[in-house]
């Protein structure tokens, strides 16, 4: 029996902060709904965040997440693909999805009175029609993305660095597939794939920016309410990782592409802060050990650090291009700066990143969009709420020492490293 479209008592507000209300409610089934409201927004924003993504899935089906985003978009038993494409065009809203290893998200964001259609749209596109033309037409849109992946020099090593890093782990899957799994998939997989991992309970609406809350969970509760709680879960252990090196030739590169991954905290480790500014320091955008040493002496075109957190693990990336013939004078400086990062950190390092960082999450926070896809992405893969100002404070409270012990516990120093040099096959 579908839910009664009438306001819960129980959706309350939990946090009030910087002009902000937090509220929270959960449906019978599971389906979880969470808001940042802020009634001087001047627009709103809504998402579904499925908790799946290529991590979970069977290595036989890799890529079925990221196709089965494409195939939300093609029609619903009521809807046709045209309808919901015309739908969001009728509204003004900035639409769209994506796919990574760990979760799928649609969403849209609008203006504040079109609010309760977008999210009409949203909740029934989320039961797609699956019809086996639709299938068969978007296999073939398929095919030809991952086609254009291989021509991208730097996507193909990091998709090789990945695999033989976390092999056997399915964090080792590629989002899009590959030719073999997408081709070999079939529209029955792809339906128990959605059976199992599209339920109510795996599922988060997010909401920020100026909308009713009651109303949307009210909303919600009548488009969501009689979806299946299926239990899905996920093994979010830190799995064994592996260390190589390995060099792939092209013919049709004329540049070094070089690339290393090594372990970091996970994505809900409070060491992941610390991690956040090592990684700038060693290869942010400007002013980083890797721009110093590489960009401004000429010797690399690209080089930068970056720090990823998942759920249960994380990792340390380290990439740079160059002249083939300084591939290796290239790779040494990586390794020295690496080797020296802890021992070279200073205070004004930390101060300098803290003041970067906290402009950046605060300007991504200063519009709904950016307030809803941070909501959306936190409450999935940390289960709990953090106000933005918190973040802020954590990032601010950072020391020098505490850094230096997470560089301890996990140094930078390459663990899976791969090349892409010009030449024919390896």
């Amino acid at each position: 029996m579908r839910l009664q479209a009438s306001p819960p008592v129980c959706a309350k507000p939990v946090h009030s902060g910087m002009a902000l209300n937090y509220r929270q409610h959960e449906l019978p089934n599971g389906l979880t709904i969470i808001a940042e409201i802020d009634d001087a927004a001047a627009s709103a924003a809504a998402g579904f965040f499925v908790r799946t993504g290529a991590r979970d899935e069977q290595s036989p089906v890799m890529g079925v997440s990221h196709f089965l985003e494409h195939m939300m978009f093609k029609g619903t038993d009521d809807l046709s693909a045209e309808a919901i494409n015309q739908a969001f065009d009728d509204l003004g809203a900035s639409n769209n999805a994506f796919t990574s290893n760990e979760i799928t998200c649609f969403y849209a964001h609008i203006l504040p009175e079109t609010a309760t259609p977008a999210l009409d749209v949203l909740g029934k596109m989320m039961r797609p029609s699956l019809r086996q033309d639709d299938f068969d037409t978007e296999k073939g849109v398929i095919l030809e993305e991952i086609a254009m992946y291989k021509d991208n020099p730097f996507w193909v090593l990091y998709e090789e660095c990945v695999d033989r890093y976390y092999a056997p782990h399915p964090l080792r899957h590629r989002v899009l597939g590959t030719v073999e799994t997408i081709t070999d998939l079939s529209r029955d997989q792809m339906a128990g794939y959605f059976a199992d991992r599209y339920s109510a309970d795996n599922t988060t609406v997010a909401l920020a920016g100026r909308i009713d809350f009651d109303a949307c969970v009210a909303q919600l509760a009548e488009l969501c309410g009689s979806w299946a709680r299926t239990d899905a879960s996920r093994d979010a252990s830190r799995p064994a990782t592996n260390a190589e090196r390995f060099t792939l030739r092209d013919e049709r590169v004329n540049r070094a592409y070089l690339l290393s991954l090594s372990d970091a905290p996970d994505g809900n480790d409070d060491r992941r802060y610390a991690a956040m500014l090592a990684s700038q320091v060693l290869g942010g955008a400007d002013n980083s050990r890797l721009h110093w040493a590489l960009l401004e002496t000429g010797l690399a075109d690209e080089a930068q650090a970056a720090y990823d957190g998942h759920e249960g693990v994380g990792e340390f990336f380290v990439y740079a291009s160059c002249d083939p013939d300084k591939a290796d004078e290239v790779w040494a400086v990586v390794e020295r700066e690496c080797a020296g990062l802890s021992a070279s950190l200073e205070a004004d390092d930390l101060a300098k990143l803290r003041a970067k960082l906290a402009t950046g999450v605060t300007l991504q926070g200063e519009r709904p969009m950016g307030r809803m896809m941070r909501l959306g992405r936190q409450w999935v893969l940390q289960h709990k709420y953090t106000p933005l100002e918190d973040e802020l404070a954590r990032i601010d409270a950072v020391t020098l020492d505490e850094v230096r012990g997470m560089l301890e516990a996990f140094p930078v120093t390459p663990k899976i490293a791969g090349r892409m040099v010009p030449g024919g096959d390896a």
